[in-house]
């Protein structure tokens, strides 16, 4: 087995003959967290999207845990060990807290899609999501619809569905956006603590989360990666003030 997660290798995506994303590489290590920056523009979707399969590349290769999974389709790449959450809210907002994960852990225990008048009876999915909710301290909104969850609520609840998949590798695309500072240094340690041992890419932001919480940062300008490296050493790089950060005064 590849010590790396996720490997993405000579990877390019054009749009007509426009090229968003140019023979990018990226190497993550089991259990790492990297966060991804960039000016808008940068292509940093157009990535998350490509190792998602929610795009398929123009060319290069894209390996979680050795297997290439360029091309798949995103349920494919899901059912490997790979989950991602979006920038917009993807719940079912007319179901529960409880119902919405309980429908993203029947494919990791084997259930496939059943009605939901047989979840009584499935102790290990009844389990699980109950687990999920102790984590995401959201026990006391079991039978909250969605919808009427705060936004803050919603987010970690999506956090949760995507958790529920039981993935290795999960992808957050934007986390915190639309947060206060204090619901976003809250919802930081909740990632910090319901991700432990699980490989973390993010797409972020905010700085404060970005050094708070990756181990590594990879900084993506026109499509292409110009620095990978630690958070202090990124902060240090004259490339990336040049290009992001701001150049220091």
């Amino acid at each position: 087995m590849s010590e790396f997660a996720l490997e993405i290798k000579h990877l390019c995506k054009n749009f007509g003959a426009t090229q968003i994303i140019r023979d990018l590489n990226l190497s993550v290590l089991h259990g790492e967290r990297i966060a991804i920056i960039g000016p808008n523009g940068a292509g940093k979707s157009t990535l998350f999207n490509l190792i998602s399969g929610q795009f398929a590349p123009s060319s290069g290769e894209i390996l979680l845990n050795s297997m290439p999974i360029q091309g798949k389709s995103p349920y494919e790449i899901n059912r490997l060990g790979l989950a991602r959450s979006f920038q917009i809210s993807n719940l079912f907002q007319n179901l529960t807290v409880f119902e919405n994960l309980s429908c993203s852990v029947l494919w990791s225990l084997g259930k496939g899609y059943l009605n939901f008048k047989l979840l009584s009876a499935m102790k290990d999915v009844n389990d699980r999501s109950n687990e999920l909710m102790k984590d995401l301290n959201l026990a006391q909104k079991r039978d909250i619809q969605a919808s009427q969850l705060s936004y803050a609520e919603q987010r970690t609840l999506e956090i949760g569905v995507t958790l529920g998949s039981g993935s290795d590798v999960i992808l957050l695309d934007e986390p915190t956006a639309g947060m206060s500072n204090s619901e976003t240094a809250h919802f930081v340690e909740l990632i910090k603590e319901v991700t432990k041992g699980k490989t973390l890419l993010t797409v972020e932001h905010d700085m404060g989360v970005v050094f708070g919480l990756a181990d590594k940062i990879a900084v993506l300008v026109y499509g292409e990666i110009i620095a990978f490296d630690t958070p202090n050493n990124i902060r240090a790089n004259p490339l990336v003030q040049e290009a992001y950060l701001g150049v220091p005064q």
